[in-house]
């Protein structure tokens, strides 16, 4: 990994919680790595860790092999070859262009600058707006400008704190789209810091998930919607509620009771034994309830959000139980009306309903039965901490 942050923590002096605690991840040389998470989660204080912009208290920070930060070492930031691109871009206003662009390349001979910044504005699409001002330039060529002076000394990694949350959200979209495409092209090892959930699953090769001060998942964006590590980032990841529901074995086939009725044929399901009693919470993202009329399941819809191509449909079933659902934008139901659901769950996510150790951890397992597994399984179950 070119970026290898093990066990950290950083801890302000007089905080009694540390800001970041032991959080590990990897980022492969040439790869786009996402933080998201809610405010104060800890994501922008560990990239700047990362940059050297705050000191490791415990574990370690390496750039291509090279310890840069721990509890005894701290490499200065100037010295990391860490390029960063800040949320207010940071421009000169009283400078041009190709002078913001240069900045960071100042000890280069003329001629040899002024190749950098022309390059590097060229990789961002404005080749030739050298003599421009900032103030003449709309707010995604300001960014590109910023992200084109990180890119000129050729850093080893970039890092971007909320680089986008200044821009109107179609904007936004489509830059994260364009600035992976110019990062991919340079072949720059880049961190970002959103909140932005889609913006982080169209620019990044692998997200991490922050709460707290701790990492809680570090994936691609598939794994962490569809296979969550802890009921944390299930909910946060998407739309979707838990349901109560009951595991049975049933001829060597696990069936999920929920309030939509029985989920037969899971082959992702866990074992009953996983949890005491079989009982359990699961998953149910909106993905996961279809629209049917024929369905003898029926939900009076509470509330709905219109999306283009769909809606996005909160739903309450007779029993109280709420879940929601995306449904084609054809479907124009009235709120307060009453439609038939179904659910179809390809990949079942359970959690434990209550545990007193630990309730946010994910509990999947294979559904092949097998004697020595049922043991341990079963031992797990009644220790309660699964």
């Amino acid at each position: 990994m070119f970026v290898e942050v093990s066990q950290l923590r950083v801890q302000y002096g007089g905080r009694p919680q540390p800001a970041v605690e032991d959080v590990s991840f990897g980022l492969a040389a040439g790869d786009i790595g996402v933080l998201i998470g809610p405010s104060g989660c800890g994501k922008t204080t560990l990239l700047r860790a990362i940059a050297g912009l705050e000191r490791a208290s415990a574990g370690e920070i390496r750039i291509g092999g090279a310890l840069v930060g721990s509890a005894g070492v701290h490499v200065p930031a100037e010295a990391r070859r860490i390029g960063m691109v800040f949320q207010d871009y940071a421009l000169f206003p009283h400078l041009d262009v190709g002078r913001n662009v240069g900045f960071g390349i100042e000890h280069l001979p003329r001629a040899e600058r002024a190749s950098r910044v022309a390059q590097s504005l060229e990789l961002v699409g404005l080749a030739g707006i050298e003599r421009r001002f900032p103030h003449e330039l709309s707010g995604g060529q300001q960014q590109r400008v910023a992200l084109a002076r990180a890119l000129a000394p050729q850093p080893q990694l970039l890092l971007l704190d909320e680089p986008f949350s200044n821009l109107d959200v179609d904007l936004r979209e489509r830059l994260a789209h364009e600035v992976r495409s110019i990062l991919k092209e340079a072949q720059t090892t880049a961190l970002f810091v959103t909140h932005d959930q889609m913006e982080a699953f169209a620019i990044g090769d692998a997200i991490g998930v922050m709460h707290e001060a701790r990492l809680h998942q570090w994936d691609d964006a598939y794994t962490l919607y569809h296979r969550p590590a802890t009921r944390f980032v299930a909910d946060f990841i998407g739309h979707g509620v838990f349901a109560p529901a009951t595991l049975r074995e049933v001829e060597n086939q696990v069936v999920v009771e929920t309030p939509l009725g029985e989920l037969t044929d899971m082959a992702e399901c866990p074992l009953p034994c996983a949890f005491v009693g079989g009982q359990c919470d699961v998953l149910l993202r909106a993905d996961d309830i279809v629209h049917d009329d024929a369905a003898p399941v029926k939900a009076e819809i509470l509330r709905k959000s219109f999306r283009g191509s769909e809606f996005l449909y909160t739903l309450r079933l007779a029993s109280g139980q709420i879940v929601m659902a995306h449904v084609p934008s054809h479907h124009d139901h009235h709120i307060g009306e009453w439609i038939g659901i179904r659910a179809e769950v390809d990949h079942v996510v359970t959690f434990n309903r209550t545990c007193p150790l630990n309730g946010n951890e994910l509990c999947q397992l294979p559904c092949k039965i097998l004697p020595e597994r049922l043991a341990v399984d079963s031992a797990v179950a009644q220790r309660g901490d699964h």
